[in-house]
């Protein structure tokens, strides 16, 4: 008995620390997005008037959409694999005895902290047609290239995304890494395994939780590429960067709320399927190596 009342005295000391940042939570983002989905089933604000799925059924023969969502997936699927191998092997690489190691990590982490107007002026004095690139392009004999205006611009963009969160991902993979008992390596080293038997079968296996994190939330912070793009190239860039978040800003300013809420509503779904898959597939590795 004394132990249930000391569980039940736990779980409302914890449910009452949790109580603000759980109200905050749902009035900002559970009760917003219930309203935004409602009202991706109505004609519109005034008239109220139930339409089933008519709002996605014009969202989906829309071109700009399907546009939008193709750029949006490609994007994805160029940018999210070199962001986890490279922060997985940057983490490898910051997890040894390096010189200057500390000063390295923070070289990374320095991204996250400037402000992307002043990223975005950089990344623009890079990649103008009359940047810095394309005037070492031209010193190499190499001719210059329109990096925002051609479909290079997804791949300039894919770079910039790269170059902001790796530092961050490396991070998480690094926190991973460092709960790997150190007693394991030393016991492989002694059975004779080099080290590429070693990553594969002691730091991959221990560190696919991480990855799977590192996975989700690349994924995530792909879908949302809107701040860069934009400040960069504008409301309506290049074919091959318009991605759902400029629809979605589009519809905004064109006061189209009905396809603004559809949209996000779709991508929220497209989001939460992935990241339920993504699970899965975690939890089956897991039985395989267990």
């Amino acid at each position: 008995m004394i132990a249930k009342r000391r569980l039940r005295s736990d779980a409302a000391a914890a449910l009452l620390f949790l109580a603000p940042s759980g109200i905050g939570f749902a009035l900002f983002y559970l009760i917003p997005f219930a309203m935004a989905v409602y009202d991706s089933f109505i004609n519109g604000a005034a008239s109220n008037r139930f339409v089933g799925l008519e709002n996605y059924r014009e969202l989906l023969i829309s071109g700009s959409f399907r546009k939008a969502a193709s750029n949006t997936f490609y994007f994805t699927m160029i940018s999210v694999p070199p962001m986890v191998g490279l922060s997985l092997g940057l983490a490898l690489l910051m997890n040894r005895d390096l010189f200057a190691r500390n000063g390295l990590r923070t070289a990374y982490v320095l991204p996250l902290v400037v402000p992307v107007a002043s990223v975005v002026f950089v990344w623009q004095m890079l990649l103008d047609w009359n940047g810095s690139l394309n005037a070492w392009l031209g010193h190499l004999g190499i001719a210059r290239v329109d990096w925002m205006k051609t479909d290079t611009a997804r791949y300039a963009i894919a770079a910039v995304s790269l170059w902001k969160n790796i530092g961050y991902n490396m991070i998480i993979f690094l926190a991973g890494l460092q709960q790997i008992p150190k007693d394991y390596y030393e016991t492989a080293r002694m059975e004779g395994a080099g080290r590429f038997r070693q990553f594969r079968s002691i730091t991959l296996v221990y560190v696919t939780p991480t990855m799977f994190l590192v996975v989700i939330m690349s994924i995530i912070n792909s879908f949302k590429v809107f701040r860069e793009a934009y400040l960069i190239a504008g409301d309506y860039p290049h074919d091959s960067i318009y991605m759902l978040q400029h629809y979605m800003n589009n519809m905004f300013m064109s006061m189209d709320i009905q396809k603004l809420t559809a949209a996000a509503a779709l991508m929220a779904g497209c989001m939460l399927l992935l990241t339920l898959g993504l699970f899965a597939l975690e939890r089956r590795f897991r039985q395989f190596i267990d």
